[in-house]
């Protein structure tokens, strides 16, 4: 795996190396046209670039020399200075020694001195004649016969990408068809021509995916300033820390989260950390600490934001939900502290004393909630009084192809998404209960109710479920239990049939207002697939649950 030094550096050339390249083109322009405003301001722009990416890198003189050239540019735009005479030949000169850096960059050797060169562009600015000598008519003449290079980076528009990927998606379906229809008849040749063909595709999917990744890192690094405009708006001192910058994740998935990732920053530094005061009064340092971190954890990415502020006040949010109308108050005494902090999360839902440009207008967690949801990941919330709270969105590596457990209804296969399910549980009679007219059964501690899947999809109306009895109770029971928004629900299903990686394709209309489904597989077999959406799911059963 390449270093993130070695990564940022081909970055650098790939952008250098394109600056340098339309810097000859617009000399060339300016040299016809000494008036050319267009080609001054572009001139000046890709100086003004060139010396920020340069200096950024480390690469001091390649950032001097693009920054004297940057003012020079800025005093014949302003017409202080003409583009003529030996002003002309320096420049000309001040642009190749840019591109003789730029490879030396590249090819990872110290960079050529530019001392003369920098002198000269000093008189340039000053008003003064430039000191030109043999050597350097020579260096110049010698520039114009050297080959031609192009980077060995190009830059791809995502959208490119994205029909790439479907069409790759398009191709592992039919491959996994193939593969099935050569196990049934059976052919060595065929069969192996298909274990050929699962093998590249295989290759084809993961280098597609590959080629989409970005470093976290390019989200991240925005929020220093984002931070310090919150924390300066709430007057509240707060520390910074990122980390995992480098982790690797789908940039697509990284597009939708921003604005999740923005809302739940900005709601740590104006909800969870304290004042100063308040933090002193509580025995606490001063500033506040916040932590935007990213890592890995087996096949997802996770990031975190962490503060060590005043943490969820549980009571105060389940009081508000009551008062909201979100919750009885008799359901409401009987959640644990995350299904109550799940409320934090309903549209509108805001525990702000007072209403600011920061906070307070009912508009924000549930924005994380629904980015979430569309990518089929998972939110974690951690919290103590006092101490501070973490929130860790729980994020596919790629949209595009998902692992997933496919189960069977009354003979048909549905695929569940596996970053929403917990474990599979085959459930004896004497394991489940019968609490208020739901089916219950206890896992690691806690209650989970039971759904029969089938209700929930075939069960038409808006009236409340059936109220379950020990009669619906007959023999072993295939439980699925997923979890949705810190939310445990057993889908009780005719049997489990494997897992697999399924690529899915969005429904079309006018099925694809049916919340239950989030899109369509094919199987090997040809059969199509309909995939669950475990958070519609959810939401339907709290709903409908009697």
């Amino acid at each position: 795996m390449k270093s993130r030094d070695q990564e940022y550096r081909e970055l650098f050339m790939a952008e250098a190396l394109e600056y340098y390249d339309s810097m000859s083109r617009h000399l060339s322009e300016l040299e016809r046209n000494p008036n050319a405003g267009p080609a001054l301001n572009e001139l000046f722009r890709l100086m003004h670039n060139l010396k920020a990416n340069a200096r950024a890198m480390g690469f001091n003189d390649l950032g001097e020399v693009a920054h004297h050239l940057e003012t020079l540019f800025g005093l014949i735009r302003d017409q202080e200075r003409t583009f003529s005479g030996p002003l002309t030949r320096v420049v000309f000169a001040g642009v190749d020694a840019l591109g003789n850096m730029i490879r030396a960059v590249g090819a990872d050797q110290p960079l050529p001195d530019a001392t003369a060169l920098l002198d000269n562009l000093d008189r340039l600015v000053r008003g003064e004649e430039p000191i030109l000598d043999a050597e350097e008519e020579a260096e110049s003449e010698e520039e114009s016969n050297k080959k031609m290079e192009l980077s060995d980076l190009v830059y791809i528009q995502v959208k490119k990408l994205d029909n790439l990927l479907n069409l790759v998606g398009e191709l592992v379906i039919d491959r996994d068809r193939i593969m099935t229809l050569a196990q049934e008849l059976d052919n060595p040749a065929l069969l192996a021509t298909a274990q050929h063909l699962f093998r590249i595709s295989d290759d084809l999917q993961y280098s597609v995916m590959d080629a989409r990744l970005v470093g976290v890192g390019v989200l991240l690094n925005k929020f220093p300033r984002v931070v310090r405009d919150v924390a300066t708006a709430e007057n509240k001192e707060v520390e910074l820390t990122l980390s995992g910058q480098d982790v690797q994740i789908d940039r697509n998935i990284l597009q939708i989260i921003t604005d999740a990732l923005l809302h739940l920053v900005r709601n740590a530094v104006s909800h969870g950390l304290e004042t100063t005061e308040q933090r002193l009064a509580a025995g606490k340092p001063a500033i506040g600490k916040l932590n935007l971190s990213a890592l890995t954890e087996r096949d997802d990415v996770l990031i975190q934001v962490r503060d060590d502020g005043r943490g969820i006040n549980t009571e105060a949010v389940r009081r508000k939900a009551v008062e909201r109308g979100l919750v009885s108050a008799n359901t409401a005494a009987t959640l644990d502290e995350k299904a109550v902090w799940a409320f934090l999360f309903e549209p509108g839902f805001s525990m702000a004393q007072k209403v600011t440009d920061i906070s307070g207008r009912g508009v924000g967690l549930d924005v994380v909630k629904l980015a979430l949801d569309s990518l089929g990941g998972q939110l974690r919330v951690e919290s103590e009084l006092g101490v501070g709270t973490t929130f860790t969105l729980v994020l596919p590596t790629s949209i595009a192809v998902k692992g997933a457990l496919l189960v069977e209804v009354e003979e048909r296969p549905y695929a569940v998404p596996l970053l929403h399910t917990d474990t599979v549980l085959s459930l004896h009679p004497g394991q489940i209960s019968v609490v208020g007219g739901v089916l219950v059964t206890y896992f690691q501690e806690q209650s989970v109710p039971l759904v029969p899947l089938r209700q929930l999809l075939y069960d038409e109306g808006d009236g409340p479920l059936p109220f379950a009895t020990r009669d619906d109770i007959t023999g072993p029971q295939q439980v699925l239990v997923v979890n949705y928004n810190n939310r445990r629900l057993g889908l009780v299903v005719d049997r489990f049939i494997r897992q697999q990686n399924i690529v899915i394709k969005p429904l079309s209309k006018p099925l694809d207002t049916i919340d239950l489904f989030g899109g369509v597989t094919l199987l090997g077999s040809g059969q199509v697939c309909l995939v669950l959406d475990v958070p519609a799911l959810t939401r339907l059963f709290l709903n409908k649950r009697p």
